[in-house]
C-alpha cells in the first residue's frame, strides 16, 4: 500500500468494548488493542449448569445487563438488581468451559455473581473469565493460517463495521415503514466513518495511526438473530433479519447472511486506539 494515496481511507468512528459476552456493550473513546482483542472484550462470559456459554440466542434479557468500565473493577447492572461488581484482578475457582466448540480453562468468579446473574435471567447460571494464558485461536481456514487469539468472542478478536453500512440498512427499514435501529444490535468493536456501505467487506488490511495497528479483515460475520432483539427492551422482532435477508446474502458464507467483518490483529498489540483516528487500505482482489 503506497502510504500517500491508499485506496481506501476512513476513520474510527466509534470504539466498542463487551466485557460480558452478550451482555450490552460500552462505548469507549479509546481502548487498548491486544492480539487477542481490545482489552477486556468478552474476557466474561455467563455459563449454563453444565459450563456452556450462553447468549441472548437463548436469553434475550441479556442485553439489559449493562457494564461500566473503571479502572479496578468492572460494573454491572440490571433491571432491577443491585449492581454486581467484579474486580477486574480477582477470579476464584478454575474451571473448564465451553464456547462453542471449545473447550477452555477459565475461573469462577464466585457464588455471588452466580446468584445475581440466576436471579435476573431465571435459570442456573455462573459467571466465569477466561483464562489468559490459554490461547484460544481463530479459524486458521479464513485467518490463512496466521495464529490469531480470542477470547470468548464468536471466533475472532476485532469486528469491524461502518456507520455506511448501518445506514444503508436504516434507509431500507424507512422504505418499508420500519423505525431505524442502532450500530447497537450489530455488537462491532470498530465502527468506520467516512467510508461508503460495506467497503469493509473489500479492504485487504486496515492500517491505523500512520500503521502501528494493521488489522485484516479475514472473514464475513454471518448473522444470528441477535441483531433483531432490541437492546434496549430485550424484545426481537424479525424485521432487522427480513430485511438484510433481502440484498445481504453472502456467496463466501454459503448464502448466510452478514454484516461487518472479523478482523485479526497483525500488528499494534498494547497500542491505543482512539476515536478520530485515520485508517488506510488498499482494495482487496481474490
Amino acid at each position: 500500500m503506497s502510504s500517500e494515496s491508499p485506496e481506501f481511507l476512513g476513520r474510527i468512528a466509534r470504539l466498542f468494548v463487551y466485557p460480558v459476552k452478550s451482555c450490552a456493550g460500552v462505548e469507549v473513546a479509546e481502548a487498548v488493542l491486544t492480539t487477542a482483542g481490545l482489552d477486556l472484550d468478552r474476557a466474561w462470559m455467563v455459563v449454563d449448569a453444565q459450563g456452556r456459554g450462553v447468549t441472548q440466542r437463548e436469553l434475550p434479557r441479556m442485553a439489559l445487563v449493562r457494564p461500566q468500565l473503571k479502572t479496578l473493577e468492572v460494573v454491572l447492572r440490571a433491571p432491577g438488581m443491585l449492581a454486581l461488581h467484579l474486580a477486574i484482578d480477582s477470579v476464584e475457582a478454575a474451571v473448564r468451559v465451553r464456547v462453542w466448540d471449545d473447550e477452555v480453562p477459565a475461573y469462577d468468579m464466585g457464588d455471588v455473581a452466580a446468584q445475581w446473574f440466576t436471579d435476573f435471567l431465571g435459570q442456573p447460571l455462573r459467571l466465569v473469565r477466561f483464562d489468559p494464558d490459554h490461547r484460544r485461536l481463530s479459524n486458521l481456514k479464513w485467518t490463512g493460517g496466521i495464529e490469531a487469539p480470542n477470547q470468548f468472542s464468536d471466533g475472532y478478536p476485532v469486528l469491524v463495521t461502518s456507520e455506511a453500512s448501518l445506514a444503508g440498512l436504516n434507509r431500507r427499514l424507512a422504505a418499508a415503514g420500519h423505525a431505524p435501529v442502532g450500530m447497537e444490535r450489530f455488537r462491532p468493536n470498530i465502527v468506520l466513518g467516512g467510508v461508503e456501505a460495506h467497503d469493509e467487506d473489500r479492504v485487504d488490511l486496515l492500517r491505523v495511526a500512520g500503521g502501528a495497528v494493521v488489522l485484516k479483515p479475514v472473514k464475513p460475520c454471518p448473522r444470528c438473530p441477535i441483531p433483531n432483539i432490541d437492546p434496549a427492551t430485550a424484545q426481537a422482532s424479525p424485521v432487522v433479519g427480513d430485511t438484510l435477508q433481502g440484498y445481504r446474502q453472502d456467496a463466501r458464507l454459503g448464502g448466510a447472511v452478514s454484516f461487518g467483518m472479523n478482523a485479526i490483529v497483525l500488528a499494534g498489540d498494547d497500542e491505543l486506539l482512539r476515536v478520530g483516528q485515520t485508517v488506510a487500505g488498499d482494495w482487496r482482489f481474490d
